[in-house]
């Protein structure tokens, strides 16, 4: 097993020139903004498959505070799709965009028969919490108050997101529950930050670091998003600790988890939570897999079949 997450792992550094270990050992003690422009500027790679089964569209929706760039993603077979999966990339608040997350919302878009909207929003240290959030609220808006001119059923619309993105769309469907306008229909979260109280209770042993992620980076993250120790207890950023009433009102919900990630366990509480409180959630373990694998989809079959089936199930929940 140790063997195939290895093998991963290295093609992803060998194709991106990247090496998280060496970034984060030489950092310590450098400035924050050497070490996020670094992780900023890392590559990602190309998935030509992908491409070929997907085409996107770039356009920009309001923000809190102005425009926010999105990818709308639209299945060459499924084009007529009036439904909808909204996609937030992840990186801790603090690194990621959309287009790093082409090739998954591609493989996403096919799977589930529906457009992906992948939508931007401001990152630390530039932006503080709650920027990501509020941004996250204001696009579920814009796209709920456009769904008509988009051609899109706003009762047919699905949120997800995988690591902090996982956090944005899981706030969203406590959120729109909360203050109760219009809900998404279904949340895919895909390995979500759930919540920054505790940063060291996420374990850092070999294999729980998830060899992409570590106790330090995360406090990196935390640190420049949320730097006020008040606020990492606040529901938007931990949507673990919400009251069991926000657990109530949530829409269905599927989640991937995958076995060397620091998170797993929060995951696997967040899942048990809702299904304490009577909500439709499901669960799907790689135990192989690492944290971040979707982006891995370029190289990795079962990278790919994890977004394939995730997708598929979104696909039945939308139809």
């Amino acid at each position: 097993m140790r063997n195939n997450v290895l093998s991963s792992v290295l093609e992803w550094s060998r194709i991106t020139n990247f090496d998280l270990f060496k970034l984060i050992e030489k950092g310590r003690g450098r400035p924050v903004g050497t070490i996020i422009r670094a992780l900023r500027q890392s590559p990602r790679p190309q998935d030509r498959e992908a491409s070929a089964l997907a085409r996107v569209e770039a356009f920009t929706i309001d923000g809190e505070t102005g425009p926010l760039n999105a990818r709308c993603y639209i299945p060459v077979e499924n084009k007529n799709s009036k439904a909808c999966l909204v996609f937030f990339h992840g990186g801790g608040f603090v690194i990621g965009s959309t287009k790093n997350f082409d090739s998954a919302c591609m493989r996403l878009s096919v799977a589930a028969k529906c457009r992906v909207i992948s939508v931007s929003y401001r990152l630390a240290p530039e932006h503080r919490f709650p920027a990501a959030h509020d941004d996250a609220f204001a696009a579920w808006n814009w796209l709920i108050n456009n769904a008509k001119s988009l051609k899109l059923d706003s009762k047919m619309i699905a949120v997800s997101g995988e690591s902090a993105g996982g956090n944005l769309a899981a706030y969203l469907a406590q959120e729109t529950a909360r203050k109760k306008i219009q809900q998404p229909v279904f949340q895919l979260l895909f390995y979500p930050l759930l919540q920054y109280a505790d940063v060291r209770s996420k374990k850092s042993s070999f294999k729980e670091t998830g060899f992409l992620v570590a106790t330090r980076l995360f406090e990196l993250f935390r640190d420049t998003y949320v730097p006020r120790k008040p606020d990492r207890m606040d529901v938007r950023v931990s949507p673990l600790f919400a009251p069991p009433a926000d657990f109530q009102r949530l829409c269905p919900a599927h989640m991937v988890l995958c076995g060397w990630d620091p998170l797993l366990a929060e995951g696997r509480a967040y899942a048990d939570q809702m299904v304490r409180s009577g909500v439709k959630a499901t669960v799907k373990e790689y135990p192989n897999m690492v944290h971040g694998f979707l982006s891995l989809t370029s190289r990795s079959r079962l990278a790919q079949n994890a977004v394939r089936q995730a997708g598929e199930i979104v696909g039945e929940a939308l139809k």
